[in-house]
């Protein structure tokens, strides 16, 4: 008898802590909500894409308010200028995609029309094995012809830095975007331009 009632009480004790266990799983679920591409979020003060989207936009704005694209386009019987954009090195310490950065740039300049964005080296060596390939395989009528490529006359390239200042629950995160563009016949700099990033993180104070 005293045997059945330790058995139904070591029962209970695993059926105690099994509850237990999955309560403390539900306190640990996860809710993912979705949200519009384009909302503003900064969860941790890092560089994200409502960053990149910005910065992208202050650059584009104040390269073309420099008056170059206009100059070259009254000079040119109304042709907008051509431009690459190049390399944006990353020189801070945390992980950021570049290569976003550098296509919402050339978005941004797409949707003016002041400019014309040619393609990326990378880009360019596919698109020419593309139209080599074509010359032997594809109907004569539908070749991409070779040897008509727009040759930009301007380079855009820059880099990202960063400065972090941490004390206890706080945080200062400063970023710094320097661009310049460069002449690629002269190897002259027609503009140089920056724009800044400053963010103040707080951690909460968790009472317990």
């Amino acid at each position: 008898m005293r045997f059945t009632h330790l058995r139904h009480r070591g029962a209970f004790t695993v059926l105690a802590g099994a509850l237990v266990l999955l309560g403390s799983v539900g306190c640990f679920s996860k809710r993912v909500t979705r949200i519009e591409p384009t909302a503003v979020t900064d969860l941790s003060g890092r560089w994200n894409d409502t960053d990149s989207r910005l910065v992208a936009n202050q650059l584009v704005e104040q390269t073309l308010g420099a008056g170059w694209a206009k100059r070259y386009t009254d000079a040119h019987g109304g042709e907008a200028p051509a431009l690459v954009i190049g390399t944006f090195s990353n020189r801070t310490l945390e992980h950021i995609a570049v290569g976003t950065f550098v296509q919402d740039i050339e978005r941004a300049f797409v949707t003016t029309g002041a400019a014309r964005v040619v393609a990326s080296g990378d880009q360019r060596r596919e698109l020419r094995g593309e139209r080599t390939d074509q010359q032997q395989h594809a109907r004569a009528d539908t070749r991409a012809r070779q040897g008509l490529e727009l040759g930009a006359r301007y380079m855009l390239a820059g880099d990202l830095q960063a400065i972090e200042d941490v004390d206890g629950r706080e945080r200062v995160v400063f970023y710094q975007v320097d661009a310049s563009l460069i002449d690629l016949e002269t190897n002259t700099k027609v503009w140089v331009g920056q724009h800044k990033i400053k963010k103040y993180v707080e951690r909460a104070r968790f009472g317990f």
